[in-house]
């Protein structure tokens, strides 16, 4: 290796390597980590009616739900009842991960952080409040009406869940959340504020208020006929994203720290870029420049060039929009390289997870470099001129990569690209 591979610990100028060696995930898709990974390379859809309310009335009827999920059974009886839905998904992740992993937080618990991301918080929480207070007035308000709303506190609760003691804050950037919550507790294991991050996303916002919201925007589909095909990235006829809950979470550690307990390193984290676009509330900035930075950052924290780059997993919405601009983004990030990037919208077959997206994302990316295969954007039917690159339409496809990319983007402008490899010694 040379002196400028970031991999190489030669010197203390060199940051230390961050590895991954835990997953948990949950979603439309499935229960755990493994069951989302084999129901997204078969492409299979999660999307289908609302159930979580009576839709009667909305524009759209339909979002990507956790399905046999008992908040009661998987996280305890009485603890359920004190916490908002999204913190609950966010504990069965964080505790998956921590059991894949072997990391006994117990042994140095102060070295141990927690990094969990979220668009809205406890949304279903502040509905529920606000339905109270109007029926009943201001006496009936539970007295854990805020702590089970605060956008913190699915962060919070996975530490009192598992013990760690270290750094923990919830990054709050809409959709760029948990990839911001992955890239900054890389960024806190390199500086050596903590051995190991427990790091991810959460969200649970079908809610009545919530579709109601997006759908007053514009922003989602109204394929109400035919909601496993909603979710169609980079195709001519997608119009609008699928709302989505769930959560994934990660633990990222020290790889010397990582080694020596004997744990199975799954990846590298080796790069994390993040932008603004400063350019409107809701709409990416003209050209894809703010996000073809974040690609280009990543790149260079991770002293890679474009033609590393195997796979993209994209931020790929199924918005008229963001498919156009994140096409543009990709090109200037990677020029001619980009037309030899195989890249696909898993969102196709989740749904949009909001806050919990870029873990779920990273998630795929890792298991993508895993597994040698690349999962499928579902539902791509018509050529849209304006997106022109490799989107893996419909088919799971063998490939034998090494590094990948992850993007996320979020309402306020958020750009993040996240770089993942295969681990070497």
């Amino acid at each position: 290796m040379t002196a400028h591979d970031p991999r190489e610990q030669s010197s203390p100028e060199i940051p230390r390597r961050v590895v991954v060696t835990g997953l948990g995930a949950i979603c439309a898709l499935g229960n755990n980590a493994r069951s989302v990974w084999e129901a997204a390379i078969a492409g299979r859809s999660g999307i289908g009616p609302i159930t979580r309310f009576d839709p009667e009335g909305y524009e759209t009827r339909f979002a990507g739900e956790v399905k046999d999920f008992n908040a009661a059974e998987a996280v305890g009886r009485k603890e359920s009842r004190r916490m908002d839905r999204f913190s609950q998904l966010s504990i069965v992740t964080a505790r998956e991960a921590v059991a894949q992993s072997g990391l006994d937080v117990a042994a140095n618990p102060t070295r141990v952080g927690v990094l969990i991301g979220t668009g809205m918080g406890g949304v279903e929480t502040f509905e529920g409040g606000a339905e109270t207070l109007l029926s009943g007035g201001p006496r009936r308000i539970s007295p854990f009406f805020v702590p089970m709303l605060l956008a913190n506190m699915a962060s919070g609760n996975v530490s009192i869940d598992i013990g760690a003691k270290g750094p923990n804050y919830a990054p709050v950037s809409a959709c760029a959340a948990s990839a911001h919550a992955i890239g900054e507790g890389m960024l806190m294991i390199r500086r050596g504020l903590a051995d190991a991050m427990v790091v991810g996303g959460s969200e649970a916002p079908v809610t009545r208020l919530a579709v109601a919201g997006f759908g007053a925007m514009g922003a989602l589909s109204t394929r109400n006929d035919e909601p496993e095909r909603a979710s169609r990235p980079f195709d001519a006829g997608r119009d609008g994203f699928v709302l989505a809950e769930g959560a994934a979470a990660l633990v990222l550690e020290e790889r010397e720290h990582a080694i020596e307990r004997g744990a199975t390193i799954l990846a590298e984290v080796l790069g994390y870029g993040a932008t603004d676009d400063a350019n409107h509330m809701v709409q990416p900035g003209p050209g894809g420049e703010g996000a073809a930075r974040a690609m280009m950052l990543a790149m260079e924290d991770a002293g890679i060039v474009p033609a590393n780059v195997g796979y993209i997993n994209a931020h790929g919405t199924s918005t008229p929009l963001n498919e156009k601009l994140e096409t543009e983004a990709i090109k200037r990030a990677f020029g001619e390289q980009a037309y030899q990037i195989p890249i696909s919208s898993t969102k196709s077959m989740t749904g949009h997870l909001l806050g919990a997206a870029g873990a779920v994302e990273a998630l795929f990316t890792i298991q993508a470099l895993q597994a040698c295969a690349l999962p499928p954007t579902i539902n791509q039917e018509a050529d849209d001129p304006d997106c022109d690159l490799d989107y893996v339409p419909n088919q799971a496809r063998e490939a034998g990569i090494s590094v990948a990319m992850s993007n996320s983007m979020g309402f306020g402008g958020h750009n993040v690209a996240l770089i993942f490899a295969k681990h070497e010694a």
